[in-house]
């Protein structure tokens, strides 16, 4: 009895011990700073939070959310994921002044929390025991103020996802404690500091995604706790510093997408650590060091694709125990597949060593991979069981499979190597034949040639005569096409005669001027006065004689090709349209140059409006959505003007957010016509050339389609529109590579089907209401129809415009053909989309074909009213058969990976 009165006195004193140390606490988290009490609430009220989050009345230690406190003061405040109040999300701002007087505040987070504006460089001078700051996607523009380097408690700073430009400033050097450094996806310029080699402490550092140049510091390589380094998707050029092989700690590095050049270092195998490995689209060539990957490895990924490396790929690559992937495609390895010996039984990695030159017979390594791309090579025999079904084999040696190489392309590569091709397992090899059956080969091959032969003779003939014809009629055509629009007017002196095939009427391309005019209009073309040095010449502002505002081009013959400016002149002098730049006049009196001058455009171009500096605490302005679709709009009249109101239709074949020029009311001028030329189509002379192989004058443009087609303005024109959807400045002027990279991270969020997915891309420093998003949805939507890489399945530019004119009608549920697309599978989505559009009666005027142009085919042809659409991408032909072709034949299918089709 008395043990259990001790049990119970002993409960009764625990519980009176632990009710008396959580009233302490109570009475230790409560705020008692009047002056702390005042700044949350003055935080409360310019950032607009609600009352749910942060109620006025209750204490902030104990009931607010996001919030902590020592000792009576705020010791974290995290605000990320909160919602503003409808008044407060009106005009948002970076307006965080109180933070000023919460002098022992050690972590800020916003993440997600949108701040545009500026960070205030206050920041640095009065937050001096702040260890943590988190201001990642938060719409905070122009640069990092230099006084963040005073913030030398920091250990985590959190910045990606932003609008911040300018420079990295090299204070952030002094930070000495930071672990983690987070620039990623800005706008930052310039090179990466030398002081990051001070962050000693640093394990993260991620600057990727922005557009930096220059060299990687070798001073990297002495951050000894680095585990996590990317600075992929940048301009970054020269070698890769050996000092990098110093990072023993690190474990994914990512150095893809730049313009890396040299060797793969040798001291790279110091990298014990290494999980990660990715070096792909780069300019590094050379051989790999033999001894480059460490054993054992911890390697799980090895991306080295689309460089130049060269040579045998070492052998430990193969072997690796914990490969997931390994993708060396898009290179010059050469060399058999490996025989070495596994240790594992993996299944679930995959290869990629397509567009190569690797040779010989598949080997059981391939057994590790689950799949295996071999595309692209010279691999020659049986494929084994052990490949998988969904193994890529196309354009080898291989037998018994489709889609191989010419007998004659893989014999000669194996002649080059000094080796015997097994003739796809066929009989009569590249062997030398039996002694004893040499006389009846003879006989064989004596049959042979002379078969051969006098199909020869037959075919020389045709082609002679083909050529014959083919030269009559082209000269004829040089006689019937006389001096296109006007009357004959003499080559001005200095000037260099025509090219064949285009006369140039000078009377229609407005005033001539003299070069001490143009001397005078630029100041000597002085460097003050230079806009930026362009593809087809350098362009200067100027002021006429008379006082008009001008852009100069100076054509500097000896590094420009001679013709593109009579080319240029030649399309002035027959095309006119209020969507195209005006040309003023010309100057041709200089041998080695030449300027043409054109009308000045106030607001420059699309790639410089976007974001525009202003002198407000905003620093940049971007455009209102009202200005993008009107921009977009004026960008589509005047490639529809061009493909559909010309005959032949006329390709762009430069369209990019810096060729489309902005006057006074943003109104879009097109530029850069330096490239402009008539549609390929299937003409008569065009199916000689292919059906003889003779060179043609066409160049591959983007997705494989050819720069020569409408489609491919159609796909230039979709990035523009990503451009102006999600405010990423350099997408409509990406490459191929860059592009696919954007693609990845934009294409999965558009879809017909979910408003909501559209959010998470769309510029963040647009406001918009829910009609707004609808158009924003909208855009996006036709944007990723442009991009299909099959061109024929891209939207003529004649529909495009009419989603951009009326986007309402791409997404509303009352609309036909939305209701109909929400009911039809991807496959006919856009079939659906522009259906209704293009069974209008506005779209039935019929422009002639190619065929029925004047006398003089490459001359450019207006038509008779402004609402004919010509024949489109289409290259010309009947309109009305290509009318009634099936939706999926004419309009794009999502860019889904289970919908693509491969390209041929």
């Amino acid at each position: 009895m008395a043990d259990q009165r001790i049990v119970l006195a002993l409960k009764f004193l625990l519980l009176v011990l632990f009710f008396e140390s959580t009233f302490e606490q109570q009475q230790q988290e409560r705020l008692t700073s009047p002056i702390e009490r005042a700044a949350l609430l003055g935080l409360r009220s310019s950032l607009g939070l609600r009352s749910r989050d942060w109620p006025i009345k209750a204490d902030p230690c104990s009931i607010w959310n996001g919030i902590k406190c020592e000792n009576g003061s705020v010791s974290e405040i995290n605000i990320s994921g909160f919602k503003r109040t409808r008044l407060g999300s009106q005009n948002p701002q970076f307006r965080v002044d109180s933070l000023v007087n919460l002098t022992r505040l050690k972590s800020f987070n916003a993440s997600g929390f949108y701040l545009p504006g500026s960070i205030p460089d206050w920041f640095g001078q009065r937050l001096v025991s702040l260890q943590a700051l988190d201001l990642s996607s938060c719409l905070i523009s122009n640069a990092i103020p230099g006084s963040l380097g005073n913030l030398t408690s920091l250990t985590v700073l959190y910045l990606h996802d932003n609008n911040l430009t300018g420079m990295i400033p090299s204070s952030l050097g002094q930070l000495v404690g930071l672990s983690v450094l987070d620039l990623s996806s800005n706008m930052f310029t310039g090179s990466i500091p030398v002081s990051f080699g001070s962050l000693q402490n640093l394990t993260r550092l991620d600057i990727s995604m922005n557009f930096l140049f220059g060299s990687v510091p070798p001073g990297i390589g002495m951050l000894s706790k680095l585990q996590y380094l990317n600075l992929s998707m940048n301009d970054l050029s020269s070698s890769i510093p050996a000092q990098l092989g110093d990072l023993r700690n690190l474990v994914d590095l990512d150095l893809s997408f730049n313009s890396l050049s040299g060797s793969l270092p040798a001291e790279l195998r110091g990298l014990r650590n290494l999980q990660r490995m990715l070096i792909g689209i780069n300019l590094l060539g050379g051989s790999l060091p033999v001894n480059l990957f460490p054993v054992p490895s911890q390697l799980q990924t090895v991306v080295l694709k689309s460089n130049g490396f060269i040579g045998a790929v070492p052998d430990v690559l193969w072997s690796m125990p914990r490969l997931r992937l390994l993708d060396i495609s898009g290179n010059n390895f050469t060399g058999m597949l490996s025989n070495a010996s596994l240790n594992t039984n993996t299944t679930t990695a995959e290869l990629n060593v397509s567009q190569n030159l690797f040779y010989g017979g598949l080997t059981p390594v391939l057994r590790r991979f689950s799949f295996v791309d071999l595309s692209g090579n010279y691999f020659e025999g049986r494929v084994p069981d052990y490949v998988s079904d969904n193994a890529s084999l196309v354009s080898n040696c291989l037998q018994n499979l489709s889609n191989q190489r010419s007998l004659l392309g893989c014999t000669s590569f194996y002649t080059e190597k000094g080796l015997i091709f097994d003739n796809f397992g066929l009989p009569n090899s590249t062997q030398p034949p039996a002694r004893e059956n040499s006389g009846k080969s003879k006989r064989k091959v004596i049959i042979l040639v002379s078969v051969l032969g006098g199909f020869g003779l037959i075919l020389l003939l045709v082609i002679l005569i083909v050529l014959l014809l083919f030269f009559i009629r082209k000269t004829g055509n040089k006689t019937q096409r006389g001096v296109g629009v006007g009357p004959a007017t003499p080559v001005p002196s200095g000037s260099s005669p025509p090219p064949p095939g285009v006369s140039i009427d000078f009377s229609s391309l407005g005033d001539i001027y003299t070069y001490q005019q143009l001397l005078l209009a630029t100041g000597d073309f002085g460097d003050v006065n230079l806009i930026k040095y362009g593809h087809s010449g350098d362009l200067y502002k100027g002021i006429s004689e008379s006082g008009i505002p001008v852009v100069i081009k100076k054509i500097d013959l000896q590094s420009h090709r001679k013709e593109a400016y009579l080319l240029e002149l030649d399309f002035f002098s027959k095309v006119s349209n209020p969507r195209l730049v005006p040309l003023l006049g010309h100057c041709l009196e200089k041998e080695n140059e030449k300027f043409l001058i054109y009308k000045h455009m106030p607001n420059g171009d699309l790639s410089s409006s976007l974001y525009r500096k202003t002198n407000s605490e905003d620093g940049l302005k971007s455009l209102d959505w009202i200005t993008r679709l009107k921009i977009a709009i004026g960008a589509a009249e005047g490639l529809s003007y061009l493909h559909h109101e010309c005959t032949p239709p006329i390709v762009h074949r430069d369209v990019q957010a810096s060729s489309i020029l902005l006057d006074d009311k943003f109104e879009v001028r097109l530029g850069s016509l330096s490239e402009v030329c008539t549609q390929e189509g299937d003409t008569h002379h065009s199916r000689i050339t292919r059906f003889l192989r003779l060179p043609q004058s066409l160049e591959q443009g983007t997705s494989g389609s050819l720069t020569t087609t409408c489609a491919y303005d159609v796909y230039c024109f979709g990035k523009v529109l990503l451009e102006l959807v999600t405010g990423k400045l350099g997408i409509s002027a990406s490459s191929d590579a860059q592009l696919k990279e954007f693609s990845e991270q934009i294409l999965p969020f558009i879809s017909i089907y979910d408003k909501e997915l559209v959010i998470k891309i769309v510029d963040p420093s647009l406001i918009i209401d829910e009609d707004l998003l609808e158009e924003v949805w909208a855009m996006a939507i036709v944007a990723r129809s442009c991009l299909n890489p099959k061109p024929s399945r891209r939207p003529l530019m004649r529909y495009i415009l009419k989603a951009l004119e009326n986007p309402l009608k791409v997404v509303r549920e009352e609309n036909s053909g939305s209701a109909r697309l929400r009911t039809t599978s991807s496959r006919s989505w856009n079939g659906s989309l522009f259906g209704s559009w293009r069974h209008s009666s506005s779209d039935v005027a019929v422009i002639p074909a190619a065929s029925s142009a004047r006398p003089g085919g490459s001359s450019f042809k207006q038509s008779g009213t402004s609402n004919s659409q010509g024949s489109g991408q289409n290259g010309g032909g009947d309109h009305s058969s290509s009318h009634r072709r099936h939706s999926r034949e004419i309009f794009p299918e999502p860019y889904d990976e289970q919908d693509v089709e491969k390209q041929d």
